[in-house]
């Protein structure tokens, strides 16, 4: 099949991969980083064998029909896309989930998932049932039956298990093929229908810009369950024939060396990840762990998900270069679930940066920068995400709905056969995010701020977390990187900026508050000097006063399953006077108090 694109629906290419390359390793999974024999492989026709058995099962021994919701709660590894396919195979919508875990919020957010998506069932694998069981029973969740992988008596399916047709068989480009649920609140998640076409059409564009070598592969540590894993990884390399590989995210974030001796020994040629896992590899990597390593296979080295910074594409360049890493094998992107996954980057270049002017940029112009003023910082470093892939883009100002000139900062709008069809069950979402119109066409809303310069997308933050302070718009992620750049008790730690309104008498300005991770305790006197000294690094690089400064334990700063900082919700905790922190400056009448910010 020369171009996945003319194919009716996932299910069609699968089938034609099983037949014309069945002994191929459509999956290899990497139980055991640093053991030879520590890896699982699924070829083509055994993933085709044991999916298509498994959609006749979900339909003759749960009653399952086409259009009905399956939540799938499995690792990374070779049981997850024989789930993923057999779902497709039967005609039901997938809903990838984490499994249960400690963390309390996320357990809440899946139990909403299960609601908010009426799911019918929910599919496991033998060894991860009784943990699943005991949390549906927690969340009296006990009326949604719970089924395994694994067929009756635990074996693999056979060939003469699988049936000739099946309804997922003959999908439509319009078919919805999986609900991808975005992290927004525990109690009101938001899921991406996200269709066949959808689905095939961004397979191909990333197959078109991340043209791996033959023999080398596509995969990462990324989890299945979020979209730069299933689709950037799984369904990307899959679908294209040349195979992806999988490895517990775990492994990676306990030994970050173990990502990069995978992607040499197991020919990975593209490999996404979030720019903080690029930093990770920086800190925790020591000479030892990576001798004899070979990067020079690794040609599409995507850094999305969150905002890239353009010291970690230089550290980690000139860190690797002595192992094969190339210059050019950087890719910054741009990237969402309502459009599938992938909306921007270009390759085979070194990343492009661009120095804005820090004052011109606070009143939404995209402007060079002048020379440097020695007394402040007067330049904002932009990361450019690259080139649009078969999408429309407009900058439009997000209050008027008015397109916007190149240069000019304002809301990211999409449209093209990338964006998918709404939110599952949520028509006022849908009409909010997927109906704008301009020029008379329909646009996806991004929420997302940047400004189009030379055919290049620049992002600059979310609109939702953008700080006006004083007339001035300034960005969170601005603050944050420059304080953990200039105080190393901060580095690497994640911290949320964010403003609420300061009540003092009849006033009611915008203040701003910061809250940080801090790695170890320290006397409270150590606690003040350092909070006293963000401020200062605040005024001086931003020339905006620090209202609040909350120090906080580790794990506390609330964040994605990408990495993303959740500043809203940090400011709701902040209002709610729910931050705990190990010490906190706040202004007169803070959290608690008769004056101070407006809840």
């Amino acid at each position: 099949m020369n171009d996945i694109r003319e194919a009716a629906g996932l299910p069609e290419v699968l089938r034609a991969l099983a037949r014309s390359q069945p002994d191929e390793a459509a999956l290899i999974h990497i139980r055991v980083p640093d053991a030879d024999d520590g890896h699982d492989t699924l070829t083509y026709a055994r993933l085709d064998l044991a999916a298509r058995e498994l959609a006749a099962r979900l339909r003759a021994e749960a009653g399952l029909v086409p259009g009905d919701r399956v939540l799938l709660q499995l690792p990374s590894g070779t049981r997850f896309p024989v789930a993923f396919f057999g779902c497709l195979y039967a005609g039901l919508i997938a809903v990838p989930a984490p499994l249960p875990g400690n963390n309390r919020r996320e357990l809440l957010r899946v139990k909403g998932i299960v609601r908010q998506a009426g799911v019918r069932a929910i599919l496991t694998d033998g060894e991860n049932r009784p943990a699943v069981r005991a949390w549906l029973s927690a969340q009296s969740l006990e009326d949604v039956p719970l089924l395994v992988t694994e067929g009756p008596d635990g074996a693999p399916p056979g060939p003469a298990d699988a049936p000739p047709l099946l309804p997922g068989e003959t999908a439509r480009h319009d078919t919805p093929a999986l609900i991808q649920y975005t992290s927004g609140s525990t109690s009101d998640p938001k899921g991406v229908v996200v269709t066949h076409g959808n689905l095939l059409h961004n397979v191909a564009v990333m197959g078109a810009s991340f043209a791996v070598p033959p023999g080398t592969r596509h995969g990462g540590w990324i989890p299945l369950y979020h979209d730069m894993g299933l689709v950037g990884h799984l369904l990307t390399g899959v679908l294209l024939g040349r195979g992806a590989v999988t490895m517990n995210p775990i492994a990676f974030i306990r030994k970050p060396h173990q990502w990069l001796s995978v992607i040499d020994r197991f020919a990975i040629g593209h490999s996404n990840a979030p720019d903080f896992a690029y930093a990770l590899c920086l800190r925790r990597t020591r000479p030892d762990q990576i001798e004899g390593l070979d990067l020079s296979r690794w040609r599409y080295a995507v850094n999305g998900s969150e905002p890239v910074h353009a010291p970690t594409l230089r550290a980690f360049t000139e860190r690797f270069a002595p192992y094969g890493f190339r210059p050019d094998a950087l890719v910054p992107c741009y990237g969402m679930a309502e459009a599938t996954l992938y909306v921007s980057g270009t390759v085979s270049r070194p990343p492009a940066t661009f120095h804005a002017d820090a004052a011109l940029l606070e009143r939404n112009v995209l402007a060079a920068a002048k020379p440097a003023d020695p007394a402040r910082s007067t330049t904002r470093e932009l990361v450019s995400c690259g080139e649009l892939h078969d999408l429309t883009c407009r900058i439009v100002d997000p209050e008027t709905g008015a397109a916007l000139p190149d240069g000019t900062v304002g809301e990211i709008w999409l449209r093209g056969p990338g964006v998918a069809h709404g939110y599952w069950d949520n028509t006022a979402a849908t009409e909010e995010i997927f109906g704008a119109v301009l020029d008379g066409e329909p646009y996806l809303r991004t929420g997302d701020l940047g400004a189009l310069l030379d055919g290049e997308l620049f992002l600059t933050g979310r609109r939702k977390e953008a700080l006006t302070v004083n007339g001035r718009n300034l960005y969170p992620q601005d603050i944050e990187h420059e304080l953990r750049s200039r105080h190393p008790e901060l580095a690497a730690l994640p911290g949320a900026a964010f403003t609420v309104v300061d009540r003092r008498g009849e006033r009611h300005e915008e203040a701003l508050v910061v809250t940080q991770e801090i790695a170890r305790h320290l006397p409270d006197e150590q606690y003040a000097r350092l909070a006293a000294d963000m401020k200062r690094t605040v005024v001086r690089e931003f020339g905006l006063p620090v209202r609040g400064v909350a120090l906080l334990r580790r794990g506390t700063v609330r964040r994605t399953t990408s990495g993303k900082i959740q500043r809203v919700a940090m400011r709701e905790l902040f209002l709610a006077d729910a931050l705990r922190p190990l010490y906190a400056d706040w202004w007169t009448g803070g959290p608690g108090g008769t004056d101070g910010p407006e809840r």
